[in-house]
């Protein structure tokens, strides 16, 4: 036999077509938009802080990295969707995911659970309604601090926040309104800009001012002012926005339960007065069919007094305790729409500072308590 072809071709390697310059810079491209995407997903993000509900600890402007390792990644529940854009597309406005494949529930080990006074990223529970119905993954995105955990019991006393029959401590740049009423002569404007505050003339001797505890002090020294007290909703005014939303329950933003936070595995007794707190959660965080004929409850049709919690929940509130979208109007928030825990501000941008105002340099990589 003849082997000299063999021999001959042997040692000859298969030229490679090298990848044209279109070709390199698209799998470039492809290769960040993986990369970036794992990272966004599995590790940290950024996020920005559009309203004034946390203010002072966060101000409107401030950005923020945001961890998603510390209570364990969520892993995708909606899958396919457009890179880098959350739940529309930023200048058509249209659906930037397709939800008609979802995957269940699953979140990733963590380093740690959350704690009291954590503050937290979590999709808003209210898209989960009409019109919106968005998937868990792809409901606005929220930032409060996380106030009571499963099993706690919360109440609210005349603005105060009681957990477990403790105090719960205001957080030192936390906002409330206050009512001032002067004897008619003018703030000194200068005197004003040197108070954390935000002012609102009411009438010609009327004033609310919105600030953290620690400038009372200073309105209080201003020798024109005659009454000054913080605005707070009296006891067993019912306001019809406030979570149940059930006349029954005589709550407001300020005078608030005694309500508990449900837990996984802990069992609820149904009844006129615990129904309309925990419908929600049964029904539609945990997918379960609830009826009411007459004094019985039906839970996926079989007769039943009891419910067991599947999820852990949380109670997320502002710190501008009075401009704050938070648990008091729209109830807890499940574990399974918690993002990350925030760590600290990497940029902090003031629209309506001058030129070289703009930034506000003293936020710059400022930890998050």
């Amino acid at each position: 036999m003849n082997f000299k072809f063999w021999e001959k071709n042997k040692n000859k390697k298969t030229p490679t077509k090298k990848k044209s310059a279109g070709r390199e810079w698209l799998d470039a491209i492809v290769f960040a938009v993986i990369a970036a995407t794992l990272i966004r997903g599995l590790f940290i993000e950024a996020y920005t802080i559009p309203t004034g509900s946390m203010e002072r600890s966060l101000l409107v402007g401030d950005f923020l990295f945001v961890s998603k390792v510390n209570y364990g990644a969520r892993t995708p529940i909606t899958p396919i969707a457009f890179p880098f854009a959350h739940h529309t597309m930023p200048v058509t406005g249209t659906k930037a995911y397709w939800d008609g494949w979802q995957l269940p529930y699953y979140r990733l080990p963590g380093f740690q659970d959350i704690k009291r006074n954590d503050v937290v990223v979590f999709n808003y529970p209210m898209d989960a309604d009409e019109p919106l119905n968005r998937p868990i993954d792809k409901r606005e995105n929220y930032i409060k601090r996380c106030l009571a955990i499963g099993g706690d019991t919360l109440s609210i006393d005349n603005g105060v926040v009681f957990v477990n029959g403790k105090q719960v401590d205001i957080p030192e740049r936390s906002q409330t309104t206050y009512y001032v009423k002067t004897d008619g002569s003018e703030f000194n404007p200068k005197a004003l800009e040197d108070i954390d505050t935000d002012v609102e003339r009411v009438s010609a001797d009327e004033y609310v001012f919105i600030m953290p505890s620690t400038e009372i002090s200073k309105v209080k020294a201003f020798s024109n002012v005659k009454v000054f007290t913080p605005m707070i909703a009296q006891k067993g005014e019912f306001k019809q926005e406030i979570f149940p939303h059930d006349p029954n329950l005589k709550w407001n933003e300020d005078n608030y339960g005694p309500i508990i936070v449900p837990k996984q595995g802990w069992t609820v007794t149904l009844d006129s007065l615990t129904y309309p707190i925990y419908k929600r959660a049964i029904q539609l965080y945990e997918g379960n069919q609830l009826e009411v004929k007459g004094n019985d409850f039906y839970i996926n049709g079989k007769k039943s007094n009891t419910y067991t919690f599947k999820m852990n929940y949380y109670w997320m509130m502002g710190d501008n305790r009075h401009n704050s979208l938070d648990s008091r109007y729209w109830g807890f928030v499940p574990e399974d729409h918690i993002v990350g825990k925030a760590l600290f501000v990497w940029m902090s941008w003031n629209e309506n500072g001058t030129f070289f105002d703009k930034i506000r340099w003293n936020r710059l990589f400022m930890g998050i308590h």
